[in-house]
């Protein structure tokens, strides 16, 4: 087994987990506004903000879908090391991950009527992340915000969906922003 499967993982565990989990799930009520995390070294070409989302939110029972972007065996190994988390389809995905064009979208689960929680939540990978672009209004927004979004119709029409759809985590080296389900995007 490679060293670098074994490495990158949070150093000291219960701090570094509760606050990439603060920052997370900060990230998810205040849609647009961008935050530092740290604690996770994963291999290429996740980003240092990818690995921190995966290693806080993925465990042996949240299956995770990668992108041909991020489908690599150091990757695989490195997630299966450090968060046992099963590998799926698009269909069965609880996470999935990788760069918008190879993500696919309307393949991932949306939530039923009956259990809306039970969708995909995407990591996208961006090559930049920027408080600029889309026009963000919603809850958790006091008047509107703004985005660096790589579109915005398949935002608009995931919000339109709502109590179903999918959330959103965008990351960019070392930094993230949420975009969940209830943001209209503008």
């Amino acid at each position: 087994m490679q060293a670098q499967v074994l490495e990158g993982g949070f150093a000291d565990l219960p701090v570094d987990a509760s606050h990439a989990f603060r920052a997370v799930m900060t990230a998810m009520a205040r849609p647009g506004e961008i935050a530092a995390v740290s604690g996770a070294l994963p291999p290429a070409p996740m980003s240092v903000a990818a690995g921190v989302v995966v290693l806080t939110l993925c465990d042996h029972e949240t299956s995770i879908y990668l992108g041909s972007s991020h489908d690599t065996p150091q990757v695989r190994g490195w997630i299966t090391f450090h968060t046992g988390a099963p590998f799926t389809n698009a269909q069965n995905a609880m996470f999935a991950l990788g760069l918008w064009d190879a993500l696919s979208l309307p393949n991932f689960p949306l939530g039923t009527s009956e259990y809306p929680d039970r969708s995909a939540t995407v990591i996208v990978e961006r090559e930049r992340l920027s408080k600029e672009g889309a026009v963000l209004r919603g809850p958790g927004i006091k008047e509107q915000a703004q985005l660096s979004l790589p579109e915005t119709q398949a935002f608009q029409t995931n919000a339109a969906l709502f109590p179903l759809g999918l959330d959103f985590i965008f990351t960019c080296g070392d930094r993230l922003a949420a975009l969940p389900r209830t943001t209209k995007v503008g």
